[in-house]
């Protein structure tokens, strides 16, 4: 999974793949998704590793598989990475 991630982030022709690969249930909605405790994560995980971009930058659909693969990057919980994806979603809003 991971060197499939990797080829599609070097081929813009394979942009959209990485959606297709998302686990079913990897983002299923949580009635307990927080966008304060997203605003926090994004916050405290995000900048350890590189410079974090604007909230309202992506749409809500780009969103979703940076956050899935920023999960697998940088060890988030299914938990936190629902609640970064509500705090950034909740930007374009």
């Amino acid at each position: 999974m991971k060197e499939i991630l990797r080829t599609c982030a070097r081929r813009s022709l394979l942009v959209g793949l990485p959606v297709l690969l998302l686990p079913l249930g990897a983002f299923a909605a949580d009635e307990g998704t927080d966008v304060g405790r997203g605003a926090k994560a994004w916050a405290e995980n995000c900048s350890r590793c590189h410079n974090i971009r604007e909230p309202n930058e992506f749409r809500d659909d780009l969103w979703r598989p940076i956050v899935y693969h920023m999960r697998v990057r940088g060890g988030l919980t299914g938990q936190e990475a629902r609640d970064v994806l509500k705090f950034l979603q909740s930007a374009n809003n």
